[in-house]
């Protein structure tokens, strides 16, 4: 009985660590990580070449930096040569660092670590992993309380890594639980059976006891969730989860190659160990506990900020345009539209549908040509969920719901004035107009335009469709929980939103860092999914005219793509469909980039010259479109969306 209660006791025990031993320790660990890290660059100096992996020639033009003196750094850094001498450099003050000492000196070496591998990390871009942001963050706090004479403030910085620490771990574990492939036990083969982090004989373990490998990979889920549970019960599980991390990281590095993470991670623990500890032990006596109410304080207030903010953009998305307009749906959906372009007259209605995970809005370049150069009506409109269009239908969402809402809202537009209908849409919008114009009449179908459509065979006949899809659901799932607890405040403006029309961006913006988009997006996908892999039946034909518009990094990289786009000319009964190839556009900028999406609205006014009814008009000097333009810097705003 005593050696069981002794056992115990040195299990479910805090881990007594005093300040100075904390820092040493950390310090020595994490410069490990930095002299790791750069050994392996030296030792693979060939992606530093020409045509290499971190050439600088081509990684200069993916960073976005506008400050010309910081660019000048850059390029600077960018050097091989110099690259070269700041690794050498840092590998030294590494082996430094790992020496016996405890002076003040130390925390010099400690801060010039941190920066070397600050002005590094835009260098190797590809290559750097999560030990480059723990080191840079350890050895910042290390260096500046080595620095400090007050134990106060070293105490506040021991907190504030213990803390990052534990939001490390629970915010990794909570969205690894988000999504269903850790839970169900399957994201341990799929790694284990990728080229980059794969181990064949850990596969196969997994395969062979499915069991096992679920209850491991359900024992890192527990760890990492629960990781902040080393402050209750005077910090008596210290040892076990700490314990558990360590090897943890130990396990990546030898399976998953990921050799500084055993030491890089680890750093953190002796500040947990430091902090976790009770402040009646002797060898923590007069730690400065008044970080933790000071960062409790800052995370209400961030909270509240964060709160307010997502009220803001919620309501931004959910006002609309000045002139939004809204429609019942057989489901009782609410549709948000915008109508511009000429009210009357004998030319089609344009109606434009959105992809998954889109806005409205996207199409604000082709639509403003539309408006500008023909005499065509036209309606964009979020389907339900998106923006202001509300969803209020109680039944298991499909695809067939939106088709539904389509075909209501063409019938809505057109009937007072009997006048034709021209659908356009992208990506899954290509596939919700096809599945209507199958049940619209022919007689009211002026033609399709399909926008690098998706195709209900892809998820079955590409597989470059079927890896993308398998990942799809997990994250659109994590992106609308962390939206929902106000992470919004924290998102970055995507570098494609400023290719939009100025007077959009800030509307398109709001919609992206709130909720319900990719709420909308989760549920369509879920349904997508299990319509397009269950999909057998041919293609029902079409008699209107179908053109198909395609990316052309799409068609290239995907050969099965552009077969299945051509499949889908051929569905057409009208002599005039065609296949249309946009040079040099991707399945996103084909809209979203000026010159390309001029283009493209060049292929669809074209196609709708064909019908006697379209006529074009003449662009007045305030209207007129430079197809030459490319920068996406045109500030008007046009009459469809307000």
């Amino acid at each position: 009985m005593n050696l069981a209660r002794k056992l115990v006791s040195a299990v479910f025990s805090p881990i007594p660590v005093s300040r100075d031993r904390a820092l040493g320790i950390s310090e020595r660990l994490v410069a490990a990580t930095t002299l790791t890290s750069s050994l392996e660059y030296l030792s693979q100096r060939r992606h530093l070449e020409k045509g290499g992996l971190n050439d600088w020639e081509i990684m200069r033009e993916e960073e976005a930096v506008d400050n010309p003196m910081f660019r000048c750094v850059l390029d600077l850094v960018g050097d091989r040569r110099v690259t070269v001498g700041l690794h050498v450099t840092r590998a030294a003050v590494s082996i430094a660092m790992m020496l016996p000492g405890n002076s003040r000196w130390r925390g010099a070496g400690n801060l010039a670590l941190s920066g070397i591998t600050a002005i590094l990390y835009p260098r190797h871009r590809f290559g750097t992993d999560g030990s480059d942001q723990v080191s840079l963050l350890v050895q910042s706090a290390t260096g500046a309380a080595r620095l400090s004479s007050s134990p106060q403030t070293q105490d506040a910085l021991l907190w504030y890594v213990a803390i990052q620490a534990n939001l490390s771990y629970a915010a990794s574990g909570w969205v690894k639980l988000l999504g269903d492939k850790w839970r169900s036990g399957e994201a341990l083969p799929g790694v284990m059976r990728t080229k980059t982090y794969g181990f064949e004989k850990v596969y196969r373990f997994s395969k062979q006891h499915p069991r096992a490998s679920t209850m491991i990979q359900h024992g890192v889920l527990a760890m990492e969730c629960l990781f902040p549970l080393v402050y209750v019960a005077g910090g008596r599980f210290a040892r076990p989860f700490l314990a558990s991390a360590a090897s943890f990281h130990v396990a990546n590095g030898f399976v998953m190659g990921l050799g500084r993470f055993m030491t890089a991670f680890p750093s953190m623990h002796p500040f947990v160990a430091y902090t976790s500890t009770p402040r009646s032990h002797p060898v923590i006596a007069g730690r400065d506990d008044r970080m933790v109410p000071a960062a409790l304080v800052a995370l209400g207030v961030s909270a509240a900020v964060a709160g307010t903010v997502a009220v803001q953009k919620r309501l931004k998305t959910l006002q609309g345009w000045g002139t939004s307009r809204r429609i019942t749906t057989r489901h009782g959906n609410e549709l948000q539209f915008e109508s511009g372009g000429t009210p009357d007259g004998e030319s089609p209605i344009v109606i434009f549908v959105a992809g998954l995970a889109a806005t409205a809005e996207h199409f604000a370049w082709i639509s403003e040509k539309i408006v500008t150069e023909t005499d065509c009506g036209l309606i964009v409109y979020a389907r339900a969920g998106y923006a202001g269009s509300r969803r209020r239908s109680r039944a298991d969402y499909t695809l067939q719901e939106s088709v539904d809402d389509l075909l209501d809202l063409c019938h809505a537009v057109t009937a007072p004035s009997g006048r034709k209908v021209a659908l356009v849409g992208h990506s899954l919008g290509g596939e919700i107009i096809r599945r209507a114009a199958s049940e619209m009449d022919p007689e009211t179908l002026e033609a399709l335009v399909y926008l690098d459509p998706s195709h209900p065979a892809e998820l079955q006949r590409s597989e470059a469709q079927d890896l993308g899809a398998r990942n799809l659901h997990g994250a659109l799932t994590t992106a609308t929980w962390a939206l929902r607890l106000g992470t919004g405040i924290l998102m970055s403006r995507p570098r494609w939103l400023d290719s939009l029309p100025p007077a959009y961006r800030d509307k398109v913006f709001a919609q992206y860092s709130d909720a319900r988009l990719w709420s909308a997006a989760s549920r369509e996908w879920r349904a997508v999914e299990k319509d397009f892999r269950s999909h057998s039946a041919d293609v029902d034909p079409i008699a209107a005219c179908g053109v198909v518009v395609a990316a052309q990094n799409t068609v290239d990289q995907d050969a099965e793509q552009l077969a299945m786009y051509e499949e889908l000319v051929r569905t057409h009964d009208d002599p005039s469909s065609e296949l249309r190839v946009i040079p040099g556009t991707d399945h996103d900028s084909m809209l979203t980039n000026a010159r390309h999406a001029h283009l493209v609205a060049d292929v669809i006014i074209a196609h709708l010259q064909r019908s006697r009814h379209v006529d074009l008009m003449e662009p007045s000097a305030d209207s007129d479109v430079d197809l030459a333009r490319t920068d996406g810097h045109d500030t008007r705003k046009v009459e469809v969306l307000g």
